[in-house]
């Protein structure tokens, strides 16, 4: 069967689906942490910097982010589109995205694959997960 590849627009509710995770998460550590006394600044900062810097590479790494699930779509391998990316390309890849923000997206429009810059730069992937009924057998495996 063909390979699918999300849209411009599946991309986008995906990482406001993520963003608004990660405000959520700050939010509730910032909860948590309030219960606490003297809580140093760098314990605060440590657990911010790592919600918004470690929650995407690790998720890719597994599986996916929450966005992504819901929108159904996953990021894998470009050489093989049925392996997941591993933890280097992900630390490759999110940075990246990060730090272009809109710009990355740009080449989505001008490729087949429908790859954004961070996508090139980390040698990945997004595809669309087919449709399945409860039947049906899925065609791209997790691994």
């Amino acid at each position: 069967m063909e390979e699918k590849y999300p849209l411009l627009g599946d991309r986008i509710q995906a990482t406001f689906i993520d963003t608004l995770l990660i405000i959520v998460l700050m939010c509730v550590f910032t909860v948590i942490l309030d219960k606490f006394d003297n809580v140093p600044d760098w314990v605060r900062m440590v657990m911010f910097v790592g919600i918004f810097f470690v929650y995407e590479p690790l998720c890719m790494t597994f599986g996916c982010t929450l966005g992504n699930y819901l929108k159904k779509i996953r990021v894998r391998k470009k050489s093989d589109s049925t392996k997941r990316i591993n933890i280097f390309q992900a630390i490759i890849r999110y940075p990246i995205k990060v730090s272009l923000g809109w710009i990355s997206f740009l080449t989505i429009s001008g490729n087949p694959k429908k790859r954004a810059i961070h996508d090139f730069a980390s040698g990945s992937v997004m595809i669309k997960l087919p449709f399945s009924t409860p039947n049906s057998q899925p065609l791209h495996s997790e691994n």
